[in-house]
């Protein structure tokens, strides 16, 4: 019977590179090869079909044959695919390489989220997605996501834009206070200016406190109060605040920001709601509307609070305009920037203390305190280097005296540091003052007879403390605000050392000063009582159920005698403040002020805890909104095209992240 060729249905599939020499005799069981020599064929015979002894005879009598063979074969190689690195593909490899995901599926709306949010934040263009390289770098990541188009990221943008200013919006609805915060940021060259309007409050949808953003807006020079106040106006209207949840504007001390919110007169009206109400005033009913809307945007008087921390900087710029003072100055200066010029010298400094040199700068807070402190920590370095480099430097008595100025700015970097917190910073206003106004009284004693120029530097920045912040401490003072006193007053950790144990009448005056205006505050209730007549009797019309045209002729004297159901009165929050007070005699255990008015039950202060929960999320400065243009980058400077049309959606979203 004649050689078969093997056809095996199923099993391992044969090696073509070993049976091309090899031929297999169904009858007889046996292989027998056919490789041919110079004697011809050759013939032998083995047993059976196993691979592994046709490649043992090729060894041992056709070794040049078996020399061309492989030792073995992969299952990519069996089956044809184009992978022949002799590497078997691991089981998250082959699920990676499957299909991709659905385009409802969470896999993939969470991924395009996620880079949607991206996108948003960093202000980048959406055509990104469109990159070749940005594409493969997101298929090394997950192979089974669909890179969107520029479209799709687009939508899901505002879509996540508008979420979230809906979030806000409804959180700032059930908000009982708000403080609102201004800044102005003018570009280099003056070529565009940004109004950032930002909003602190304690939020109770998370019972914390949040200082979130509202608006980025370009503006047009000139900077006037009316359109500073028609911006606000015009965010206050778009976010739906009424205006007496707002308890303050905070802003610098600058006369447009002054003037914006000084008190409306009858003959200058300062926002766009006046020149209507002379038109709506023919229809009685349209002008009770236009009343009604003016008082719950906002548009009329809103009370104005100034930045404490640029204040406290003002007070602190008086160095420079003290003659002894500049001159050291100016040499200190000159010095440092020596050192920054000079890569040798920066580099010798470096060697010998891993720390350079810091140059103040005008429009950054307490850096001229940073300065002198960084000069004086490395002292002995900045010496040695500068003798190496033959430089001149301070004398002995100057080193000495930048060691007094050191001295009489610390606690001015200290409060400035504590103070410009986005939220809870309000309460430490009136205790940092005091420690300041004390600080700078016993500084010329402390000095004694070594530096009189900085005695007497500091007696001047005493007196200009003392009118800057008559608006805080002083209750004669005709723009004096309660507000921090208040809010100091509910601020456990504060108020004994700073309100109560202070035995000043001025002391004692802004503390009877704060407890009025906390009983203002405690809104009024309305208390129903039982009526002598519960139900009109059977066919009887009751007053609802009267017709309009049906009015007495003399409404004044057929006003009943009984009294109303409802009668409107307020707490007695004179009881909750004085059991306040006698509760801060005891130590408490809580580190915060708004953790001890969390621990605090509804039931034992109902009037006073919502007002101090709202008084104490508050912040002393606009620092949060002059932060904007920093974290915001190249968008608010004006290095991309389509800057104003993304700038405020990118602020927006990456300002108040994780709030």
């Amino acid at each position: 019977m004649a050689a078969m060729p093997i056809n095996r249905l199923g099993g391992r599939k044969r090696r073509d590179d070993l049976w091309t020499y090899f031929q297999y005799n169904s009858s007889e069981r046996k292989t027998e090869c056919i490789v041919l020599g110079d004697d011809g064929k050759c013939g032998h015979k083995l047993g059976g079909k196993n691979t592994t002894n046709l490649k043992r005879h090729l060894k041992a009598h056709h070794a040049d044959i078996f020399s061309k063979i492989p030792v073995t074969r992969t299952p990519i190689q069996k089956s044809g695919c184009p992978n022949n690195d002799g590497a078997q593909t691991s089981i998250e490899t082959a699920f990676a390489a499957g299909s991709k995901y659905k385009s409802n599926s969470v896999e993939q709306h969470v991924k395009e989220q996620a880079l949607a949010l991206w996108i948003g934040r960093t202000g980048l263009p959406a055509c990104t997605v469109e990159d070749e390289d940005f594409i493969h770098m997101m298929e090394t990541f997950d192979k089974r996501m669909t890179i969107p188009k520029r479209t799709k990221i687009n939508n899901l943008v505002d879509k996540i834009y508008d979420d979230e200013k809906l979030k806000y919006k409804e959180r700032l609805a059930r908000a009982r206070k708000i403080a609102i915060g201004l800044d102005i940021w003018t570009k280099k060259g003056l070529t565009a200016s940004f109004l950032a309007i930002s909003a602190c409050f304690f939020c109770t949808v998370v019972n914390k406190a949040q200082h979130i953003l509202l608006r980025l807006v370009q503006i047009a020079h000139p900077h006037t109060a009316e359109c500073i106040k028609h911006c606000i106006d015009r965010c206050i209207e778009d976010w739906g605040i009424p205006q007496h949840k707002i308890l303050t504007v905070i802003t610098d001390n600058g006369s447009n920001m002054i003037a914006a919110f000084k008190s409306n007169e009858p003959d200058e009206p300062t926002s766009s709601y006046s020149e209507d109400e002379s038109i709506e005033t023919s229809d009685p009913e349209d002008s009770e509307v236009a009343v009604r809307e003016r008082q719950r945007f906002g548009a009329i008087d809103m009370s104005r609070t100034p930045c404490v921390v640029h204040t406290l900087q003002l007070v602190v710029n008086m160095i420079q305009k003290d003659t002894s003072v500049n001159r050291l100055l100016s040499k200190v200066r000159g010095l440092v920037k020596l050192f920054r010029k000079s890569s040798v010298a920066t580099e010798r400094l470096l060697q010998m203390c891993q720390l350079t040199l810091i140059k103040d700068c005008p429009t950054r807070w307490s850096s001229t305190y940073q300065m002198i402190s960084r000069l004086l920590q490395i002292k002995d370095s900045v010496v040695q280097v500068a003798d190496g480099m033959s430089w001149d430097y301070l004398l002995s008595s100057e080193w000495h005296k930048l060691s007094a100025l050191r001295d009489l700015l610390i606690p001015f970097a200290e409060h400035t540091q504590l103070l410009q917190s986005d939220t809870q910073s309000l309460s430490l206003v009136v205790p940092a003052i005091l420690d300041l106004q004390g600080h700078l009284s016993e500084f010329p004693h402390a000095q004694g007879s070594s530096f009189k120029d900085l005695a007497s530097l500091a007696i001047k920045m005493k007196a200009n403390m003392d009118k800057r912040f008559s608006c805080f401490l002083d209750h004669t003072d005709s723009k004096f605000s309660p507000l921090a006193a208040a809010a100091c007053f509910l601020d456990p950790t504060v108020a004994p050392e700073a309100l109560l144990e202070n035995d000043d009448e001025q002391i004692e005056a802004l503390l009877r000063r704060s407890e009025d205006y906390l009983a203002q505050l405690v809104p009024p209730v309305v208390r129903e009582e039982e009526a002598e007549d519960e139900e009109p009797a059977e066919g009887e019309e009751s007053k609802e159920e009267q017709p309009h045209n049906k009015r007495p002729r003399f409404r004044f004297l057929s006003k009943p005698s009984r009294p109303s159901k409802s009668t409107i009165s307020k707490p007695c929050v004179k009881e909750e403040i004085k059991k306040f007070k006698e509760q801060l005699s005891q130590p408490t255990n809580q580190e915060t002020a708004l953790e001890f008015w969390a621990a605090q039950g509804d039931y034992v202060y109902p009037s006073l805890k919502p007002i101090a929960l709202d008084l104490l999320a508050m912040p002393a400065s606009q620092a949060f909104a002059e932060r904007v243009f920093s974290i915001t980058g190249d968008l608010s400077r004006g290095r991309r095209n389509r800057a104003r049309v993304i700038l405020e959606r990118s602020a927006f979203l990456k300002l108040n992240r994780g709030q």
